[in-house]
């Protein structure tokens, strides 16, 4: 019975929550702007990290080096995206 309970998912599902509660809270506490956002930031990221290995089971097959690869290039042309918005439409670059 308990090879059936998915108890790495319930785990991920728990940890989720967790993090939102957390992020939730920069809300409900008044924070500074820069504490703020450092401490949604880190939970944004820890939460697409959860959800890609935990939930979208991105490690478990033999290409998962191909799939991380995909992954780095999407942050890569993301990031880009964002810094290029931002020195055109605010920096005036």
């Amino acid at each position: 019975m308990k090879e059936l309970f998915p108890m790495n998912q319930v785990m991920g599902f728990v940890f989720s929550l967790l993090l939102t509660t957390v992020a939730l809270s920069v809300y409900f506490l008044d924070m500074s702007f820069a504490v703020g956002m450092t401490i949604l930031i880190v939970t944004a990221f820890i939460q697409a990290a959860v959800q890609l290995i935990v939930f979208m089971h991105a490690g478990e097959t033999n290409d998962k080096g191909a799939i991380y690869t995909n992954i780095y290039y999407g942050i890569f042309i993301a990031l880009i995206t964002v810094f290029g918005t931002l020195l055109t439409m605010v920096w005036d670059m």
